[in-house]
C-alpha cells in the first residue's frame, strides 16, 4: 500500500511538472511573436530616424539658401568670403565615377558569370569563384591608395596631362571592386535558370553562345538588373576611394582626367572638422547627404520597376 501510494505521488508530481512547463512554454510562444516584432522593427526605426535627422538638418541649411540654388547651381565655394552651395558639381562627380566604374565593372563582370555559370567546369569554378570574392574583402582604403599610388602614376605614363588626382584612377578602381559584386550576383541568377531551358534550346540546334544570350540570360535578367543595380549604389557611395584619389576640386567639368569631389567625398571633408557645428557650412553636410538619399532612392525605385517588367516566371 505505501509503495502504491508512493508510485501515485510520483505520477502526480510528473503530470504536474509537464503541467509547469507546458505553461512556461506556451507562455514563451505568445512572448516570441511581439519579440520578433520589436526585433525586426528596430531596422525600420533606424531607418525613420535616418530620414527625420536628414531632413531636420537640411531643413536650418535651406533656411540660409534657397533650394533652387542649391539644385541648379554650378560653383560650390562653401569657405568663400561669399559662400556659394551648388550641388552640381559634387552630383556631376558622383556620376562621372559612377559611369566609369560600371564601364569597368559591368563587361567585366558579366562576362565572368557567364563563364563561371555556363562553360566552367565545377573544379574550376570552385577554385575561380571564391578568388573572384577575394576581391570585395579587400578594406577601400587600400583600393584608394592603390588608385592613388599605381593607377593614376601608370595613367600619366599614358596621359602625361592628367592630374595626379583625378576621377579616371578611382572610377576605374571603384570597378574593379564592384566584379565581384556582380560576377556572383548574376551567376547565381543564372545558375538558377532551370537545365530543361539549356537541353530545349540545343535540342533546337541552338549553338552554346545562342542559348547563353537568347535563352539563359533573359531568364535571369531580374537577377542580373538586380547585381548591377548593387554595384551602382556602391559605386555612388563610395567614400574612401574617392576621399583619397579624386582630389577635392568642386569642379562642374567633364574632363574625367582632371580633380573632381563626389557627394561621399564632400560629406568626408565637412565631418572630419572644416566647419563649426550649427554654420551654414555644417548643415550643408546633411543636405548633400538628404541628396544622396533621394538619389539612391529614385534609382531603386526606377531599378525594381524595370525588373519586375522584366522579370519572367519559370
Amino acid at each position: 500500500m505505501a509503495a502504491d501510494n508512493k508510485n501515485r505521488t510520483s505520477v502526480s508530481e510528473m503530470i504536474e511538472q509537464q503541467k509547469r512547463k507546458r505553461k512556461f512554454f506556451n507562455q514563451l510562444e505568445r512572448m516570441i511573436p511581439g519579440l520578433l516584432l520589436i526585433i525586426a522593427s528596430i531596422s525600420v526605426l533606424t531607418t525613420i530616424g535616418i530620414i527625420y535627422t536628414l531632413f531636420a538638418e537640411s531643413v536650418a541649411f535651406f533656411r540660409n539658401v534657397p533650394i533652387l540654388d542649391f539644385f541648379t547651381g554650378t560653383v560650390l565655394k562653401p569657405l568663400s568670403q561669399n559662400p556659394e552651395f551648388g550641388v552640381l558639381p559634387l552630383l556631376n562627380g558622383t556620376i562621372i565615377s559612377t559611369v566609369i566604374a560600371m564601364l569597368v565593372a559591368g563587361p567585366i563582370g558579366m562576362m565572368s558569370a557567364i563563364y563561371l555559370s555556363e562553360y566552367a567546369p565545377d573544379n574550376v569554378r570552385r577554385v575561380i569563384k571564391p578568388l573572384l570574392e577575394i576581391l570585395a574583402g579587400v578594406p577601400t582604403i587600400v583600393y584608394g591608395f592603390f588608385a592613388f599610388t599605381f593607377v593614376t602614376p601608370l595613367l600619366r605614363m599614358i596621359f602625361p596631362s592628367i592630374e595626379a588626382t583625378n576621377i579616371l584612377s578611382p572610377g576605374i578602381i571603384m570597378g574593379v571592386m564592384i566584379i565581384p559584386m556582380i560576377a556572383s550576383l548574376s551567376e547565381d541568377a543564372m545558375s538558377s535558370v532551370p537545365n530543361s531551358m539549356r537541353e530545349g534550346a540545343l535540342a533546337l540546334g541552338s549553338t552554346k553562345l545562342e542559348t547563353t544570350f537568347k535563352v539563359v540570360i533573359p531568364a535571369a535578367l531580374s537577377g542580373i538588373i538586380a547585381s548591377f543595380v548593387l554595384g551602382i549604389s556602391r559605386a555612388i557611395g563610395e567614400t574612401m576611394i574617392v576621399a583619397i584619389a579624386s582630389g577635392s576640386s568642386k569642379n562642374f567639368s567633364f574632363d574625367i582626367t582632371g580633380s573632381m569631389q563626389t557627394m561621399t567625398a564632400y560629406i568626408v571633408e565637412v565631418a572630419g572638422g572644416e566647419a563649426a557645428a550649427g554654420t551654414t557650412i555644417y548643415y550643408s553636410l546633411y543636405a548633400v547627404a538628404l541628396t544622396l538619399f533621394v538619389f539612391t532612392l529614385i534609382m531603386n525605385l526606377l531599378a525594381k520597376y524595370i525588373s519586375r517588367k522584366f522579370r519572367e516566371e519559370y
